[in-house]
């Protein structure tokens, strides 16, 4: 049998647990050019909470009695699709489901004799291509650049983090309490730490940014978003890549107040989707895991064990009760 997670019904602010329902159905065979995954890896994001809203967004809404859409790992256990074998290790859209049928356009091959399973959901996975585009691409950052990352713990914003100090870049974290703060300076090298739970965000930004910032990657939005529209420097660049901090709102999204900060230094705000940048995830792995094999790139995953567990544990996105990349196990690697 299949243990699945479907979506029941559609929240009004911080799902519960009658938003989704565990169910079990046969183990569905392949049809022509199709492949049949046995997954053992389920990634957990921020925004699976936006795809569950029934409203316009960059992909349509998981539908009442859908599997919860999500990212997976796992291995190919039947084929009837000339690109995969069995035996085949990979990466792609799967669900929260212990097995999924597929096509096979959605997952990619991966070597898992080279990382594990668990990196290609986060650092090698979508976390760490949003990264990767979003800095490099969006933020358009240059050596010298002072860069302000808002969820730098997280699977994101750690990786984000890293990725402007390899190049060049001064790098200032937000994050909530003492052991966060410390580990994206003392393991992941950023040169200073904001704790937005006991400091304030705006004086510290003062403190750490006395010149202003060059590039601010929003993960967070509200307030934060606010305190680092005030410290813009001339042409600085914000990269709005998650509102984490709205996704649970009952009432209207708060936008930011600041925004003249934006006309004033003849900055910019965009807005980016790592979907937009599919055709050149290759390109981007290779790069990073260069990087990780060289030292200069590391992967924290945050591993909770059990399908049953699925709701307990796709909280802690909002919670914060987790370190770098989010991630559920639920069936074992052979």
């Amino acid at each position: 049998m299949n243990q699945q997670i479907i979506l029941k019904e559609r929240p009004v602010g911080v799902p519960d647990k009658s938003t989704w329902e565990l169910i079990e159905t046969p183990i569905s065979d392949p049809g022509e050019g199709e492949i049949l995954v046995e997954q053992y890896y389920i990634s957990l994001d921020p925004a699976m909470r936006g795809w569950l809203n029934d409203a316009k967004s960059y992909i349509p809404p998981v539908g009442i009695g859908e599997v919860m859409r999500s990212g997976s790992a796992g291995k190919v256990i039947k084929s009837n699709n000339p690109k995969f074998k069995e035996g085949d290790y990979v990466y792609g859209w799967g669900g929260v489901q212990q097995y999924s049928v597929s096509d096979g356009a959605s997952f990619y091959k991966v070597d898992p004799s080279l990382v594990s399973l668990t990196v290609y959901t986060g650092t090698l996975g979508m976390p760490g291509m949003t990264a990767y585009f979003g800095i490099l691409e969006v933020g358009k950052i240059k050596k010298g650049d002072i860069v302000l990352v808002s969820g730098a713990a997280g699977a994101v914003g750690s990786v984000v983090g890293q990725i402007a100090k390899i190049k060049g870049c001064t790098v200032i974290g937000i994050a909530g309490g003492p052991e966060k703060c410390k580990y994206l300076i003392d393991e992941l090298g950023f040169d200073g730490a904001i704790d937005y739970k006991n400091e304030s965000i705006r004086d510290r930004i003062k403190e750490l940014c006395p010149k202003g910032i060059d590039v601010y990657f929003d993960n967070v939005g509200g307030d934060i978003l606010d305190h680092a529209l005030a410290a813009l420097r001339m042409h600085a660049r914000v990269v709005i890549c998650g509102a984490i901090s709205q996704y649970n709102n009952k009432k209207a999204v708060k936008g930011p107040s600041n925004y003249l900060s934006l006309l004033v230094n003849r900055a910019t705000m965009q807005g980016m989707v790592v979907m937009d940048y599919a055709k050149d995830y290759g390109k981007a792995g290779m790069e990073m895991g260069m990087w990780m094999a060289q030292g200069k790139l590391k992967s924290r995953e945050d591993v909770y064990e059990g399908i049953e567990n699925f709701y307990d544990t796709f909280l802690r996105l909002f919670s914060g009760q987790k370190m770098g990349k989010l991630i559920l196990k639920i069936g074992s690697e052979q």
